[in-house]
């Protein structure tokens, strides 16, 4: 019997042995480990059931498994061989790899820096574990919004009932700050309840009622519609703030307590730590976060939040656009934490949040693009990439998760960027302009262009009535939808080389298949149906391929490049160029060129598929060198020039100018034969087909 999952996870990882500590977030496994360097990433990316693997800082390590994180750790922690894991002695540092593109773009602002990379892993841990109740409330949000715009409920404010409703999303923010102190705390091997109590001091009917005192004097804030006050206690002046739904407080007083807790715990004697360590720390941080920490806390929230509206309110487009082309480079890196903390500090001190309506337009940007990778994975016959998608598209619409759509599939392909970001940008404009046109007005009367919620909501499909101004969310989240998704459809997500990998394996199952029909023994007219849906017209048939360039010609196999020499591609040909034009094998019409002038892709008018391509990396070069001569969807005839390369240049940045060509349909005839060990000059036959 095979393996689980959770088996191979462990012996990918380098065993249980290895494993210091497991814990999971939405999407991803977050490994420490003792030895990064023994974790096979190889194995765990091609591992049935994993997104990706992503190596960290130090001895990090994350397993990207999607929707079904949950299960698979807690059939990890249920292995006979983890009972106990953890206390692992330290080991020199693992080396990181950049064999994988998610690893690659962690590492342009992560992992090269162990602190930033440190503060980063504690934002995202201090919100990860309450993201679950922050996304049910926001759902409960978003219903009873629903429920109130189609008259089904009366917006009554005042019932019993009404109450009711509102206390079970409202518990959630406004004891936000102490979940978010107990996780802090935690992440900084803190005793949690120790930091969650300390919050809740502030949060106390008795400390809260200082605020009605009678020495107490209280300005209003007009901006924000907050009241500020002074206390004085035992002669020294304390500012007041309502802390209820505040992040920032807590975070600063988590990192102060850290540096008490663990002083503490090396001056007082092991033996009375139990009692004295935590009798000081509240005493000691909770002074110091009445007086100091709690007042620097809301002022800084505050001025990031005014900063914010000041320029929703005064550059309303290009707050709305730049908000939807940040994202997609902050959310992959890890960075977008700040942002979020942001909308719930909004929500606390305004009573609203603007940034979430542009928020939402990134990631129905994103989801679009996985739509057109599904549609084009169902068109292609892609089962694997078909299964991806449809997983993320779920988790994306319906969750307002993007992870598993980076992670899984645009990470891996650097084409959906440059689609999706045109969704990101085009549904930006759209949010500005009706937001601007059609401004949305607050609970408290204030009018504000733009989309506003008042809810932290994970924008999914299911949220969209929590927004205000619901009719400009949505037209402005479709807009950033469908052009994503449209731009995928028509220009691809693939580059050449990756589109013929998928047209091949397709063709082959395929032609798999039909023998396996026949060998069943059925009827000859339905293999006979299928057949000629993979064979080309007998009419003017092609059968042979010219070399597109002048040069000695080799195998495949003496190529270099283990994609080609595995024939997924097809069958073909290697040449060592001779001179610098490159020209077509066959006549035929140009289905692609790419962007950087190193692969074309011809097929003939009876069906032979032909890939050219133009030296091995050099996708990498960004068509320096390369001077195109031709375009997508132009008919060439067998010698019209493609492409003039200088390939001294490519040399020079270190580059095999091997020119590969095959037939990708190779499975649909009969022999592909090469013509190998010969000096050609472009124009000469090198393939032969036959039917």
């Amino acid at each position: 019997m095979a393996d689980s999952l959770a088996s191979q996870i462990i012996t990918a990882i380098g065993g249980p042995e290895n494993v210091r500590s497991l814990t999971h977030c939405v999407t991803r496994l977050r490994f420490e480990l003792v030895d990064a360097s023994k974790v096979d990433q190889n194995s765990l990316e091609h591992m049935q059931g994993v997104l990706g693997a992503v190596p960290q800082s130090g001895d990090r390590f994350q397993v990207v498994i999607g929707g079904g994180v949950a299960t698979v750790y807690e059939n990890i922690m249920h292995l006979p061989e983890m009972a106990g894991v953890g206390g692992a002695s330290a080991s020199d540092d693992g080396q990181k790899s950049n064999a994988d593109v998610k690893a690659e773009a962690r590492s342009k602002a992560r992992g090269k820096v162990a602190w930033l990379d440190s503060f980063f892993e504690y934002l995202s841990d201090s919100f990860r574990p309450i993201l679950g109740v922050l996304l049910g409330a926001s759902i409960i949000i978003a219903l009873v919004n629903l429920l109130i715009s189609l008259n089904v409920i009366p917006n009554d404010e005042v019932s019993a009932g009404w109450v009711f409703v509102k206390a079970i999303w409202k518990g959630v923010f406004y004891f936000l700050p102490i979940m978010v102190a107990y996780n802090a705390s935690k992440k900084l091997k803190v005793d949690p309840w120790l930091g969650g109590a300390i919050m809740a001091m502030l949060m106390t009917p008795q400390f809260t009622g200082l605020m009605d005192a009678k020495t107490t004097t209280c300005v209003e804030n007009a901006a924000l519609g907050t009241k500020s006050c002074m206390a004085n206690i035992f002669g020294l002046p304390m500012a007041l703030s309502d802390y209820s739904g505040n992040v920032f407080v807590p975070l600063l007083m988590a990192a102060v307590l850290a540096l008490v807790y663990h002083g503490l715990k090396r001056i007082i004697p092991e033996s009375v730590q139990l009692v004295f360590v935590p009798f000081f720390c509240m005493i000691i941080v909770g002074a110091l976060t009445a007086f100091i920490i709690g007042p620097i806390g809301v002022w800084v929230g505050n001025g990031l939040g005014v900063g914010l509206a000041w320029m929703n309110t005064h550059a309303p487009f290009i707050f709305a656009i730049i908000i939807p082309m940040l994202y997609p480079f902050l959310v992959p890196l890890g960075l977008h934490w700040p942002l979020n903390a942001l909308m719930l500090m909004n929500i606390q001190t305004l009573g609203y949040d603007f940034i979430q309506g542009p928020m939402g337009v990134w990631n129905f940007a994103c989801f679009g693009a996985t739509a057109g990778v599904l549609f084009l994975a169902v068109r292609d016959k892609d089962k694997d990439m078909r299964q991806t998608a449809l997983g993320a598209l779920a988790a994306g619409l319906l969750g307002g998760v993007s992870e598993p759509s980076l992670y899984g599939i645009h990470l891996r392909y650097k084409l959906i960027y440059k689609r999706m970001l045109v969704g990101c940008g085009l549904g930006g404009v759209v949010i500005a302009i009706l937001g601007w046109l059609f401004p949305s007005v607050t609970a408290a009367g204030q009018t504000v262009h733009g989309v506003t919620t008042t809810a932290f909501a994970f924008t999914s499909l299911l949220t969209i009535p929590v927004f205000n101004q619901m009719w400009v969310y949505a037209v402005s989240i479709a807009v950033s939808f469908l052009t994503s998704f449209l731009l995928i459809i028509t220009f691809d997500y693939r580059t050449p080389e990756q589109k013929a990998e998928v047209l091949a394996r397709a063709a082959a199952n395929q032609k798999t298949a039909v023998s396996s029909v026949e060998a069943k023994g059925v009827a000859p007219a339905a293999a006979t149906v299928t057949a000629t849906k993979t064979e080309a017209p007998a009419a003017a048939a092609t059968t042979v391929v010219n070399a597109p360039v002048a040069g000695h010609v080799i195998s495949l196999d003496e190529t270099g490049d283990p994609v080609f020499a595995s024939r997924a591609l097809g069958e073909g040909v290697g040449i060592q160029p001779a001179n610098s034009t490159v020209v077509a094998p066959v006549s035929g019409v140009l289905q692609t060129v790419a962007e950087t002038g190193h692969a074309f892709g011809i097929k003939t008018d009876d069906g032979v598929e032909v890939l050219v391509h133009v030296g091995i990396d050099t996708v990498k070069m960004n068509g320096e060198g390369f001077d195109v001569k031709v375009k997508a969807n132009e008919h060439v005839n067998a010698g019209d020039n493609l492409v003039v390369v200088d390939f001294d240049k490519v040399k020079e940045a270190g580059y095999s100018t091997t020119t590969l060509m095959t037939v990708l349909n190779t499975v649909a005839f009969a022999s592909v034969t090469p013509k190998t060990g010969v000096d050609v000059k472009a124009g000469e036959s090198v393939i032969d087909i036959q039917r």
